[in-house]
């Protein structure tokens, strides 16, 4: 048995942890967490406990805009990221200088697609997509057994929709913001500040609030049926805090459904749609097991 550490870096906190891997087994021994602070700190713990752990290799699922490219002298880097503090870190570097071993690195909505796909709710789907809906909203897609990165890597958060005709907020995104001052991507209007800005309080504390999942619906279902259209995937899985309000779920199916008109003629639209859009299996431990599993690929 090797021991390997694995860090899921969010936007608000960061899992980090150790565990066993034997053969195709992955055994957690430890799970922690942290706030996403300033950088330099946050790195600077991450080295220190990972230093005494005397591990194998390292696993880094981290928040993006992030450098993918292994060719690139900017591999691991944090890019073009609101994150304050935190654009342009280059984070998979400082982690490998420090402790001299492998780090595998991947954002944190692959690492918990992988995740789902070898152990969750996605076992045996040759397609996935994954999107975290939290401090902002990411997708992660696994095609053919691998992760997608492309370009750069999915950003499927950003996608432009169409404003709720009762939404007067202007939306959190300051990328993508049209002339009257509004966003319009997904991430400004339905990230987990968005919905605390525009009412006033935190989703947690509006559960009772139709109005707000109702909203909150249409636009995740906007970007859903976005992506069926585009990518064709054979399971999605909905991860992140906002997805624990458990409302969301029936009302997304039911809209996904109505926005796709009956177009896609599949059983799992028309029909079986809750078993088609699903929470993580592995719940808040989809991020560090995907963190493990990278990890794992450079022992």
């Amino acid at each position: 048995m090797m021991l390997v550490g694995g860090i899921e870096a969010g936007g608000t906190k960061i899992v980090y942890g150790t565990a066993e891997v034997d053969g195709k087994e992955i055994h957690i021994l430890e799970r922690k967490e942290m706030p996403t602070d300033e950088s330099s700190a946050v790195i600077d713990k991450l080295n220190l406990y990972f230093k005494e752990k005397e591990i194998t290799s390292l696993g880094l699922a981290s928040f993006g805009p992030l450098e993918l490219n292994k060719n690139s002298s900017d591999y691991g880097m944090v890019m073009g990221t609101p994150k304050k503090g935190w654009d342009q870190v280059p984070f998979g570097a400082a982690l490998k200088e420090y402790l001299h071993i492998p780090v595998e690195i991947d954002t944190d909505v692959n690492a918990a697609a992988m995740a789902e796909v070898v152990y969750g709710a996605g076992k045996g789907s040759e397609s996935l997509v994954y999107i975290t809906v939290g401090t902002g909203i990411g997708m992660g897609l696994w095609v053919n057994g691998a992760p997608v990165h492309g370009l750069l890597h999915p950003e499927a958060g950003h996608m432009g929709i169409v404003r709720h005709e009762k939404d007067h907020f202007a939306g959190i995104c300051p990328f993508h913001v049209d002339k009257f001052g509004q966003s319009f991507c997904l991430e400004g209007v339905a990230a987990g500040p968005a919905i605390e800005k525009r009412w006033g309080r935190p989703g947690k504390e509006l559960s009772e609030n139709a109005a707000v999942w109702e909203m909150e619906a249409d636009y995740l279902a906007q970007g859903i049926a976005n992506l069926i259209l585009v990518i064709s995937p054979e399971k999605i899985i909905l991860g992140g805090g906002v997805m624990h309000q458990k409302e969301l779920f029936p009302l997304i199916h039911l809209k996904v459904q109505d926005k796709l008109g009956g177009y896609i003629h599949r059983k799992e639209i028309l029909t079986d749609i809750d078993s088609y859009i699903v929470p993580p299996e592995l719940g808040d431990n989809a991020g560090i097991m995907g963190a493990f599993l990278l990890a794992q690929k450079r022992i």
